[in-house]
């Protein structure tokens, strides 16, 4: 990934200067911002449209929004290296100027979880070249034609936008230690996917199942069948009496409604969801048997420990690339203020003591 240069000034890369190169082309920068034409994708829609997947990507995403982020250089004391709180830069509270930080980190988590990498574009930088501001570029959205994925190796030197080049100079790139959803398990989403659908059908029927036998009379064609079985449901669905002569019965199924919603393999598959998605089962609701947990300040920390950890870490760590701050500031997120519950008290009505806590882990 490229440094900038401290000789750029914020007059030399202004939008007008990428407005004027791009004149004439309607892909690429200038679909940067309208909003009309972005997409999450098929792909990340199938997925979440499994209810622990679902559960799992806003149990992370919670955890990513609602941490403040802050900055720090490291010292040595003659021990170990030391972190120094430093004042934040202007776009630490809000990185995209147009949203809130809880907004725009949970969907670069989105993109990281889904896709295994995320994007920011920047849209303007302060006088020592570094950037000022940034907007979110949907990672359904974004081809890169020097890596074909599903791993994503370094960042890309060939970014496409809505069929648009952009310069990289200008895209921050965020890589996932884990390998997005959409690629890791298809099958196992696809399972989940059906399974569901076999259970909408199954509720769709009226209960108790049953068979309608033709006792007597002239044998009946298979559509006249059809038609016999089509009414008769009909019938049950809208609640009412259906009549049936002495020539046709009515026979239940043994069929329980937990067979017919499928209770044993919904379960099961929702564990997979869950160790597809890397969350303890029980946070997505799933039984576990014995294994449980004492308090809300555990499952914090498990949900952290097993599931967050590595996206927060991706996503503070690119924050502190020579790209984007100056070598040797570094950017992270209050853990401990969300692992003790402090966030729900404020944003930094306790930033010293905070900062202080987070500076011994």
């Amino acid at each position: 990934m490229a440094i900038f240069s401290r000789g750029i000034s914020k007059a030399a890369v202004s939008p007008s200067v990428d407005k004027a190169a791009a004149a004439g082309n309607n892909a690429g920068l200038p679909m940067i911002g309208s909003y009309y034409s972005y997409i999450e994708g098929d792909a990340r829609n199938r997925a979440i449209s499994v209810p622990t997947i679902s559960r799992a990507r806003d149990l992370m995403a919670s955890v990513i929004g609602c941490m403040n982020l802050r900055m720090y250089n490291e010292i040595w004391n003659g021990n170990e290296m030391e972190k120094l709180p430093i004042a934040p830069r202007t776009w630490l509270r809000r990185i995209d100027p147009s949203v809130p930080n809880s907004f725009l980190l949970s969907f670069l988590f989105d993109d990281l979880f889904f896709f295994g990498r995320s994007f920011l574009y920047v849209t303007s930088r302060t006088a020592d070249g570094f950037p000022a501001s940034f907007t979110r570029l949907p990672a359904a959205m974004v081809q890169t034609l020097d890596q074909t994925g599903p791993v994503w190796f370094a960042p890309s030197k060939q970014i496409m936008f809505q069929g648009g080049e952009l310069d990289p100079a200008n895209v921050v790139q965020f890589l996932s230690p884990i390998q997005g959803i959409v690629y890791m398990s298809t099958q196992s989403v696809s399972t989940a996917l059906k399974l569901e659908a076999a259970r909408y059908r199954n509720a769709s029927s009226a209960i108790p199942a049953g068979i309608l036998r033709q006792t007597g009379g002239e044998p009946l064609s298979a559509q006249e069948l059809a038609d016999l079985a089509a009414s008769f449901d009909a019938a049950r669905m809208t609640n009412q009496t259906a009549a049936l002569n002495e020539f046709v019965s009515y026979h239940e199924t043994a069929t329980s409604p937990d067979k017919m919603l499928l209770i044993a393999a919904a379960e099961f598959q929702a564990m997979e969801m869950a160790r597809l998605c890397n969350i303890p089962p029980y946070l997505a609701g799933v039984s576990v048997g014995s294994y449980s947990y004492q308090s809300s300040a555990e499952a914090r920390m498990d949900l952290w420990t097993f599931g967050v950890r590595a996206y927060a870490d991706c996503i503070a760590q690119t924050l502190s690339m020579n790209n984007v701050l100056p070598n040797g500031t570094y950017v992270e997120f209050d853990v401990q203020q969300y692992l003790t519950g402090e966030y729900a008290m404020g944003d930094y009505d306790n930033t010293n003591e905070t900062q202080q806590v987070g500076s011994q882990i």
